[in-house]
């Protein structure tokens, strides 16, 4: 069984940054492709960044492109999203799903294991 917890949102002002994180507890971390989703509130989930880095790909929604970054630290089986340059529209509760070698990472039915999500709002 994987296990995703998320944490790191926040209040923050439009201009700010937050990291959020995403704890995988898996044995092979390696083996999973880690998206992160987001939901505003009336809107429907959609896709904001995915990593495999065993297929070294790495994909960003284009209105988040430049202004978010992926990574990992694989030692701590831990997936991090930075938010730099957050804008009100960014306000969204923000979930981590983990998946086994997704093909299309943009789309959710590549991720079988989601976490709680996290609440982050931006004032402007």
């Amino acid at each position: 069984q994987v296990h995703l917890v998320e944490s790191g949102g926040g209040l923050v002002q439009a201009g700010g940054s937050l990291r959020l994180i995403c704890v995988v507890s898996v044995e092979t971390f390696s083996a999973y492709g880690v998206g992160w989703f987001r939901q505003a509130p009336g809107n429907e989930r959609e896709f904001v960044a995915a990593a495999n880095w065993g297929r070294g790909s790495i994909h960003y929604a284009d209105h988040v492109k430049g202004r978010f970054t992926i990574s990992r630290d694989n030692a701590k089986k831990t997936v991090y999203l930075q938010l730099d340059s957050l804008k009100p529209e960014d306000t969204a509760v923000y979930y981590c799903a983990a998946g086994l070698h997704p093909i299309a990472p943009m789309r959710e039915n590549q991720y079988d294991y989601w976490g709680q999500g996290t609440q982050v709002t931006v004032s402007s």
